[in-house]
């Protein structure tokens, strides 16, 4: 009873990491976006589409923060959706670099931790996905 409470602690607090994620990612990228300001001066030379893909990826994290926070089995789903996603969108920016695009380092510092991050919460996800199926019996 009390591995199974601990499992649930965690994934509260992962779905909090999620939605928080997600919140601080949809306003620092709008910020660049839409605000023809500060932000966008200090963004310096970033990568459009890497920008556009995470300020989008805010939203789905949301989503996914709050479905993990209710046990919905898509939301294991969507957090390995987002997790391929970024790393595929990390490897297109990897190649727009090769390809001598202007790029930050920080865009590289981003992307890595996104990735991570997300690939970290869908093995969570998935790990506790796992753990509530239930077990065939045999007759």
């Amino acid at each position: 009873m009390m591995a199974h409470s601990g499992r649930a602690i965690w994934m509260r607090v992962i779905s909090l990491i999620a939605i928080g994620f997600g919140l601080l990612t949809l306003q620092e990228g709008g910020a660049v976006l839409f605000v023809d300001g500060a932000a966008r001066q200090a963004a310096g030379d970033y990568v459009p589409f890497v920008l556009w893909f995470n300020f989008l990826a805010g939203f789905a994290y949301i989503v996914a923060g709050v479905g993990l926070w209710m046990r919905r089995r898509w939301a294991m789903w969507l957090a390995v959706a987002i997790a391929v996603a970024s790393a595929l969108v990390f490897l297109a920016f990897g190649v727009h670099v090769v390809l001598g695009g202007a790029w930050e380092r920080r865009t590289a510092a981003a992307m890595t931790l996104r990735t991570l991050v997300w690939a970290g919460i869908a093995a969570m996800a998935w790990r506790r996905s796992a753990a509530n199926v239930p077990v065939a019996r045999e007759h």
